[in-house]
């Protein structure tokens, strides 16, 4: 959290999420590099080079898409949401090497500016066969280097949080103009079906995984009545948070030290859900980048400023409800005490 925006600090857990990163890029170039002089002792330094980081960077765009539903799926993953960004950023710069390396070596050698080549030396937007898939390459590495440069908190203030997120939200965009890229451009030549295999499984994999995430988080939406039922505190972990839905509001009811209080499943930051995250040092801290909010009043701990709703509960019989009305951002409630009859 930042309540002042000043250079990115790294703390012990951004260091070792970096640190897993850079192993596993430099892992998969040796590898990968190692394997293609092995089969193909022939292949030229530059084509190598830009065949192992075009693969690499589609990898990685293929996990940062796979996060958000795989962590609703299972907890497990919930650690790859935080600090997701740097992982977005890594995935840019190999996706940046990967493309000056190919404009150097088919446009780099001739009279025109190589930028400009790229859009006029072919021109064949009707032939699917010849398309020039060069140029949506191009407008994927322009939308990631977009996403790139506004991935501080700096930016996600100054654009404010709706407009941000819509923003990044081009990230859709840039993975379906990296498939046509890559239908269209290596694909065509390549005459083993690894590679389309890759591509089919990869693109079917993400599809899927967002239907089955998206049939789990829709649950069973509640009509925005008086008191609607969460269910009994044994249904939900202790130190989590058990999520429903109410119209197209979301409330998160947490457990923790016996006692339960009810939040906005939204988190202020960035929209993250909240309901997903877990009780850390007595706040909740949100799984995507760690803000944190007192349970009781939905207030951020000092100097922090952010703040959510907060909802009343009630237990009947040894069963939890909720009063879907909100109380204002930040408005203190006593916490439901766990009673077992």
């Amino acid at each position: 959290m930042s309540n002042q925006y000043e250079a990115i600090l790294w703390n012990k857990l951004k260091k070792q999420y970096d640190l897993v990163i850079a192993m596993g890029v430099i892992s998969f170039l040796v590898i990968f590099i190692a394997l293609h002089l092995w089969l193909h002792p022939s292949i030229t330094q530059e084509t190598l080079l830009i065949r192992a980081f075009g693969i690499l960077a589609i990898i990685m765009l293929h996990i940062i898409l796979a996060t958000g539903p795989l962590a609703r799926l299972n907890p497990i993953f919930k650690v790859l949401l935080y600090n997701r960004r740097h992982l977005g950023v890594s995935m840019f710069i190999i996706a940046a090497i990967h493309g000056g390396l190919s404009i150097a070596q088919f446009h780099g050698y001739g009279n025109l500016n190589p930028l400009l080549s790229i859009f006029v030396s072919n021109t064949q937007y009707d032939s699917l066969t010849q398309f020039p898939f060069q140029v949506l390459g191009v407008a994927a590495l322009t939308i990631l280097l977009l996403m790139a440069a506004t991935s501080h908190d700096f930016w996600l203030k100054n654009l404010t949080p709706r407009f941000w997120k819509s923003l990044h939200m081009l990230v859709y965009l840039a993975y379906v103009l990296l498939i046509f890229h890559v239908l269209l451009g290596a694909l065509q030549d390549e005459t083993s079906s690894w590679i389309s295999m890759m591509v089919i499984v990869g693109s079917a994999g993400l599809v899927g995984l967002h239907i089955v995430s998206a049939f789990k988080s829709k649950g069973d939406r509640l009509d925005n009545s008086e008191w609607i039922m969460v269910g009994k505190p044994a249904d939900i972990p202790d130190d989590f948070a058990k999520t429903i839905f109410v119209g197209k509001s979301k409330i998160a009811v947490f457990k923790y030290e016996d006692k339960l209080s009810a939040v906005s499943n939204y988190c202020r930051h960035q929209g993250g859900p909240l309901g997903e995250g877990k009780i850390v040092d007595g706040c909740i801290t949100c799984p995507w980048h760690g803000y944190q909010y007192y349970p009781h009043n939905g207030c951020s701990p000092p100097p922090f400023e952010e703040k959510v709703e907060t909802y009343d509960l009630k237990m009947e019989d040894g069963v939890i409800y909720v009063n879907p009305s909100p109380h204002p951002e930040g408005t203190q409630l006593e916490p439901l005490k766990i009673v077992i009859e």
